[in-house]
């Protein structure tokens, strides 16, 4: 397997072979949808909260006593069932949405889903895309020129959830240049997870050189 790589200005800068451990494997939408929804729900942060019958205040004392009133039996105001309860089954933030995927069916899947945006002529590679100082201007004229290349036309004209651009290192300046750009997303190409992935439309893979190397060592 042999792709293109594309300069800054969006010309051609010679070319790649991928391993087809990596990019060249058949879909699975049974794996894809077990780690995209075990990722989902491991990252979810519960946020409303209620109050249980043993957390409400107040209703210690018996409402009346258990016979001969002609009323039914209680023991507390703060039964579920009396207005000022407490809520039976509601919402909890301590509750654990955690969901355990192992390591290899989660690389898989990662591969997998990358295999897929190859296939589908989704992933460019550029050989840099370093830039002296943070400016959202050239951070434009890069994504431009990147559109320029054939079947990445939308990069430049796609409003949301464009392209993600995965970084063989840590560069601020470049971070910094895209920030101001919504439809873009940038992260190390280390950190990459499926979910970021299946977010975004295109996949821009820097430096494909080292890139290519770390993600084979996902295997």
């Amino acid at each position: 397997m042999e792709a293109i790589i594309y300069n800054k200005e969006g010309k051609s800068a010679g070319t790649i072979k991928l391993s087809e451990k990596a990019f060249g494997l058949p879909w699975n939408a049974d794996l894809v949808h077990q780690v995209m929804h075990s990722m989902m729900s491991s990252a979810r942060q519960p946020i409303a909260h209620t109050k249980t019958r043993g957390e409400v205040r107040g209703g210690g004392k018996k409402p009346w006593r258990q016979k001969g009133t002609g009323r039914a039996r209680h023991g507390s105001t703060r039964s579920p069932i009396w207005v000022g309860g407490g809520i039976a089954h509601g919402p909890r933030n301590d509750k654990n949405y955690d969901r355990k995927v192992n390591k290899t069916m989660k690389a898989k899947a990662l591969l997998t889903v990358l295999s897929k945006k190859y296939k589908d002529g989704e992933i460019l590679f550029v050989d840099s895309l370093s830039i002296a100082a943070p400016k959202t201007a050239e951070a434009k004229a890069a994504l431009s020129n990147l559109a320029k290349a054939k079947g990445f036309e939308r990069l430049a004209t796609k409003r949301k959830n464009a392209a993600f651009f995965a970084l063989a290192k840590k560069d601020a300046n470049v971070e910094k240049s895209f920030r101001n750009i919504g439809s873009v997303a940038v992260d190390e190409v280390r950190n990459i997870n499926m979910l970021d992935l299946l977010k975004h439309t295109f996949v821009v893979i820097e430096n494909p050189a080292e890139s290519v190397k770390l993600i084979e060592a996902k295997l």
